[in-house]
């Protein structure tokens, strides 16, 4: 039954333990997470009570001057996008720039491999579950046009130092390691 989550799993590993972390909320959440995969690749499935690991990414404009958000339909607040692992992902960030695809409508996306961020939050997945969110900086085409996806209220584009409320807890602390990353993968933005 795990046997197809079990690449995922190994890159998680991988991943995590090779990643220096960008705020002490994301050390400790990283630790937490890695004590997580102890328990195998089940960790990486919806269905892992004890929690499991999901992938989501802040996605920036060419220009970098705006971030992406969704109006989640269950949580009523504006979040970066992201999600369950599937059994086709074979990577975290594969899987982070799947479900932001999705979500997004957008095509060519580009995913910095690298995490922003890690965080570990209550959800009610399994009747009551964790989320051990790894976070990516996703980047868009010049001219990118967005759709909503089943899972959202709305998209919107919004200035990283003016993100729209409510927000969910966890996504601003996003911004900064994001544009760090937008600076390393887009040093000549498109204007």
């Amino acid at each position: 039954m795990v046997a197809g989550w079990t690449a995922l799993h190994a890159d998680a590993v991988a991943v995590l333990t090779g990643w220096t972390p960008t705020a002490p909320d994301a050390a400790s959440a990283r630790e937490s997470t890695l004590d997580l995969l102890r328990a195998g690749p089940a960790a990486m499935r919806r269905e892992h009570r004890a929690g499991h690991v999901t992938a989501s990414a802040l996605v920036f404009d060419a220009t970098g001057a705006q971030v992406l958000l969704c109006l989640h339909g269950k949580l009523r607040k504006w979040v970066q996008l992201g999600g369950h692992c599937e059994p086709g992902d074979r990577t975290l960030s594969g899987a982070a720039l799947r479900e932001t695809t999705e979500e997004s409508g957008i095509a060519g996306l580009r995913i910095d491999p690298v995490p922003i961020d890690v965080d570990v939050h209550a959800v009610g997945c399994q009747g009551g579950s964790l989320h051990h969110d790894v976070r990516f900086a996703v980047f868009a085409p010049p001219g990118a046009v967005e759709r909503v996806s089943e899972e959202s209220e709305a998209l919107g584009w919004f200035p990283p130092d003016r993100l729209p409320q409510p927000l969910a807890g966890g996504t601003a602390r996003l911004v900064a390691p994001g544009r760090a990353a937008f600076r390393r993968a887009c040093p000549h933005p498109v204007p």
